[in-house]
């Protein structure tokens, strides 16, 4: 096998094979994946080389997510989350924090990060999760739920309140106070990992607050999502070209009145409607990495942009292959059939498609003036 930090879409497609539909009908990814992942860096491959990471461009980055998401969504959703954990860590984390956290991250340990709770969810300034100071140390209090990641992680990357501001702490797997319930049967990413965490009075260290505290909480949410939305809007990118090689492949030998099916006039439609979607979604995704990149004051709503584009396009190229496929993509695990269930969740989570509609919106009347 090539060597994984040269060339990490051959670690990919080594590791991952066609197990992708046994993973999913499980629900649960083998650990050894995810471990020889993490430990080459590549589930959080944007990690400067300093910190012992791959030091990839938001652009090289991406296109490696699109990948890892067109064979297996609930592999693309922990890389997600690790990457998630990594970016808030280096931005919101002290120069000591960064060491020891980010190198952490990118040598073999995993990663989540805990936003949504049972009455927060879109609306994440109605987060009730308190962390206060105590002495030398901090305490939390509060719950999560729909955690991805959570039950792979070695580290959780928790974000709350503190007093009048936010603060985000890392909590390690297994600490006394932390109890952790797998989502039942989740629909999408089935295993990727889903739980929901309660924090009963759990005590960590003063240096387990990235930052010391006390940063505006929208700062450290947008910090967040604007990676996850970014990241979450290649794996869709991904899924488009993983449901668009199943349905042209289909339809150009699936023989119906004696020519392919890719010949008749409205199978050929969906075909392009399918095609045009990926295409959108891979240059509004470009667009947005290229912001990144770039250090772009536009950066936040390009990322909104590209994840609402190609969410929306997932949800719906997914269900167009499903119609192409027809009972040939219908069985349960058929990587048609899991991307209806992915794709659909990806609408859902890190801004759902009402919310980046709201901020788009938003956006251009501001532009206007």
């Amino acid at each position: 096998m090539a060597d994984s930090r040269a060339d990490p879409w051959v670690t990919v497609d080594a590791l991952v094979g066609d197990q992708a539909a046994a993973w999913d009908l499980a629900g649960r990814l083998p650990e050894e994946v995810l471990r020889k992942l993490a430990g080459d860096g590549l589930l959080c491959a944007q990690v400067p080389a300093e910190y012992g990471g791959l030091g990839l461009s938001s652009q090289e980055g991406g296109a490696f997510t699109a990948h890892a998401g067109s064979r297996c969504s609930s592999l693309r959703s922990v890389m997600t989350s690790q990457g998630m954990a990594a970016w808030t860590i280096q931005r919101m984390g002290t120069e000591p924090q960064r060491r020891e956290y980010l190198t952490r991250l990118a040598s073999g340990e995993l990663a989540a990060v805990a936003f949504s709770e049972p009455w927060a969810g879109s609306d994440l300034s109605a987060m009730q999760t308190q962390v206060r100071v105590d002495g030398e140390q901090i305490v939390l209090d509060g719950q999560k739920v729909w955690t991805t990641a959570a039950l792979y992680a070695d580290l959780i990357v928790v974000v709350g309140v503190q007093g009048q501001a936010g603060a985000a702490v890392i909590v390690p797997a297994g600490t006394a106070g932390l109890t952790m319930e797998p989502v039942p049967n989740p629909s999408g990413c089935r295993a990727a990992g889903h739980a929901n965490l309660r924090f009963s009075s759990v005590r960590l260290p003063a240096e387990a607050m990235l930052g010391g505290g006390g940063q505006p909480l929208s700062v450290i949410c947008t910090t967040a999502l604007t990676f996850g939305r970014l990241s979450v809007a290649w794996g869709c990118v991904g899924i488009l070209r993983a449901c668009l090689a199943a349905a042209a492949g289909h339809a150009a030998t699936r023989p119906q009145f004696g020519k392919p099916l890719a010949e008749h006039q409205l199978v050929a439609r969906h075909l392009a409607e399918l095609y045009s979607a990926e295409q959108a979604a891979t240059r509004a995704c470009e667009h947005a990495s290229h912001c990144w990149d770039a250090r772009s004051p536009e950066l936040v709503m390009a990322a909104v942009l590209a994840k609402y584009q190609s969410a929306r396009g997932a949800a719906r190229g997914a269900t167009t292959a499903a119609q192409i496929m027809g009972s040939a993509g219908a069985q349960d695990g058929h990587v048609v059939a899991r991307a209806c269930r992915d794709a659909k969740l990806m609408e859902i989570i890190e801004g759902s498609n009402e919310i980046c509609q709201l901020m788009l919106a938003g956006h251009a009347v501001m532009r206007s003036r």
